[in-house]
């Protein structure tokens, strides 16, 4: 007799998404991990509430300031993009295999790297599975990627998706 077991290693499965080509390609990972360990996934956009730090080497005094016109902008824009996300994952990529997979969204404010740390406790989450890269691509050279923080400060596992 042949017995079938599944490992639940994961129950809930963090996929932070800035709508970057490599964050789409995690994904697929976190849906087939999810699949086979019949674990959740919680979707993450964080939007910035302020202009990322540049190395310009101009004084903060000479850049513009941000309006609220500005913030509703990029909430708005961080909306869509998780909407599209979301939709992506149910409607392409999933393609049957999502039937035990809830998926959640979360949006919220401040910088990347912390609020992603900051939600693992929060929402219990098991797994991060996030690309090596985001929307920057200089972001790793001027202020460091918000991925490697990520691995650096979790007290989780995270899976990094080239």
């Amino acid at each position: 007799m042949l017995l079938k077991v599944k490992i639940y290693m994961y129950k809930k499965i963090l996929l932070p998404t800035d709508g970057s080509e490599n964050s789409k390609r995690a994904n697929k990972h976190a849906l087939w991990i999810a699949d086979k360990s019949d674990a959740n996934i919680v979707i993450m956009y964080v939007i910035e509430p302020h202009f990322p730090e540049l190395a310009t080497g101009l004084p903060l005094s000479t850049l513009p300031t941000p309006d609220e016109q500005f913030y509703e902008e990029i909430r708005n824009e961080g909306k869509q993009i998780i909407e599209n996300f979301k939709q992506d994952l149910e409607d392409v990529q999933c393609k049957g295999i999502c039937k035990n997979t809830n998926l959640k969204t979360i949006i919220i404010e401040g910088k990347p790297s912390n609020e992603i740390v900051n939600v693992l406790d929060k929402e219990n989450i098991d797994l991060v599975v996030m690309g090596a890269s985001g929307r920057h691509g200089l972001d790793r050279f001027v202020i460091g990627s918000v991925t490697e923080r990520v691995v650096r400060n979790a007290k989780k596992p995270v899976m990094v998706i080239p």
